[in-house]
């Protein structure tokens, strides 16, 4: 006959909502509430509610009407809602160590139903067990809106392990999950450890400056210490240092700190102070004589091992030793001494002086031949002055290292006697020289050469002759040969000759 949608209002009763007499029908609303805009029926009996709204959490029921009988169907409808919002309210600003502390609350607003809160430390799930973890939930139902407000307190009781840990709460809303972190919460405790550092390099030697720094373990960490420096005991406020300028060897020995308001713990450093006295004799400028003896020492007072170094005029030298000065001796000494970074230094400037002494005196012709350069060569300290007997053109001089030298150029027109002298404040030396004219060489030079040459023609006339006399006399001895053979051919023919002749034959032949 006709099927009716109705529901249960708030009192009990029924309403009706509307009606279909056929299917051809779109039906009739009999809804006088809300419910009069927001209802309809579809081609297949559907009832359909728009804009739902918490109001709407109710039994709907449909209602078939036949000829014969009446039925019914009841449709329970729960409206869900997630939370506004969820946060953590009354956030701890720290942790007491070993202490129950309230972590925070966390609130999921305005949600149907009730929000389920749980509580991680860290991304694991804190469970509650009444001592080290406390949860207490609430839940509280807004008659207005029809919607539930979930809370949750955290206390937890935190350790030193737990600096650092991150908690965070999770509203739970059918399938939907809601995080809200918290940033980590500082976690306070007292002191247990202190420990004592000494900042500075090691190792400390004299003149250094050393900082003292006293470090403790608790958080907050504490800002006043007391220092026992050498038996005296100083507070230090707002600062976890105490400083030592300039610390020498006095210093070396125990030093301690302690809490103030807990003089029971304290740590402790031994510091030692590395030290390294120097004294060397001689010091300063040192003036000596040629040929005098130079006893040099070192003493040493050191707290360890050193190393020893000597330099002359900057280049690396034995330990000086001088039995017998010379003027090469002389020069600026450093002695170093190092140990651990620890340096010291003394020096000496040795002068050795003497009166001079020539070594040469020596001539030489210049390159133009017009000119004779002598040159006086001398040793001596403080440096020499030089005096010549003839008068120059051009001089020159050097001094190294005691050796002076002095060149001068002179024309001498005559045969000459120089004397080269040389004085300092210590005494004076002299030495001469015969130095001959330019001019009379020259003409000795010249006449050496013509007798020379006039010696030359003598020898080659003198060799001309003998080969003239030795080709007259060969000359001679052939002809009498050739005479001699022609008489010895004609033997049995008679000679020609005067009678003195023939007699004075005949009487060589009775002789043989």
């Amino acid at each position: 006959m006709f099927i009716k949608w109705k529901y249960e209002k708030d009192d009990g009763t029924a309403g009706d909502l509307l009606v279909r007499q056929s299917q051809s029908e779109p039906g009739t609303v009999q809804a006088t509430d809300d419910y009069a805009r927001r209802v309809s029926i579809d081609e297949k009996n559907n009832l359909l509610i728009t804009e739902a709204t918490l109001k709407d959490d109710k039994t709907f029921t449909c209602m078939v009407v036949s000829g014969i009988n009446i039925l019914e169907y009841p449709v329970p409808v729960v409206v869900h809602k997630k939370p506004s919002s969820v946060q953590i309210l009354d956030k701890a600003k720290v942790l007491q160590r070993d202490k129950p502390t309230t972590v925070g609350t966390c609130v999921a607003t305005d949600a149907n139903p009730a929000a389920k809160i749980t509580w991680r430390k860290n991304g694991q799930p804190l469970e509650a067990d009444g001592k080290v973890t406390v949860i207490t939930p609430n839940t509280k139902l807004d008659p207005a809106t029809g919607l539930s407000t979930t809370s949750s307190i955290l206390r937890y009781v935190a350790t030193k392990q737990d600096v650092g840990a991150v908690f965070a709460c999770m509203s739970t809303h059918e399938k939907t999950n809601q995080e809200t972190v918290l940033e980590p919460i500082p976690i306070h405790y007292p002191s247990e450890k202190v420990s004592l550092l000494v900042m500075s390099k090691r190792p400390i030697v004299e003149g250094d400056n050393v900082t003292l720094k006293c470090h403790a373990d608790g958080n907050p960490p504490p800002s006043s210490f007391f220092f026992h420096i050498k038996g005296k005991k100083i507070q230090v406020e707002n600062s976890d240092n105490y400083s030592l300028a300039a610390i020498n060897r006095e210093a070396t020995g125990e030093y301690k700190c302690t809490l103030t308001d807990n003089e029971k713990l304290e740590a402790s450093q031994s510091i030692v102070v590395g030290f390294l006295d120097l004294s060397l004799s001689p010091t300063g400028k040192v003036d000596k004589r040629l040929g005098d003896a130079l006893s040099v020492k070192l003493e040493k007072n050191t707290s360890g091992a050193t190393e020893v170094s000597w330099t002359k005029n900057g280049k690396a030298v034995e330990e000086p030793e001088f039995s017998k000065l010379s003027y090469a001796d002389a020069g600026e000494y450093i002695c170093k001494v190092s140990m651990n970074g620890l340096m010291r230094r003394q020096s000496f400037e040795l002068v050795v002086e003497g009166k001079p002494v020539i070594t040469s005196l020596t001539k030489h012709r210049a390159g133009d031949a017009e000119h004779k350069v002598l040159t006086c060569e001398a040793e001596g300290v403080p440096e020499p002055r030089f005096q010549w007997s003839v008068n120059n053109t051009k001089e020159e001089s050097s001094y190294i290292n005691g050796k002076a030298t002095h060149k001068i150029t002179v024309v001498p027109k005559v045969n000459l006697t120089v004397s080269c002298s040389v004085r300092n404040r210590l005494g004076d030396d002299i030495m001469t020289i015969n130095v001959s004219s330019v001019f009379k060489e020259d003409r000795e030079e010249k006449g050496a050469q013509e007798d020379s040459d006039d010696q030359s023609m003598v020898i080659v006339g003198i060799v001309a002759g003998l080969l003239i006399a030795a080709a007259v006399v060969g000359l001679i001895y052939w002809l009498y040969l050739k005479n001699s053979r022609q008489g010895s051919w004609k033997t049995g023919e008679k000679e020609l000759g005067t009678s003195e002749e023939s007699k004075k034959l005949e009487e060589n032949n009775h002789t043989v």
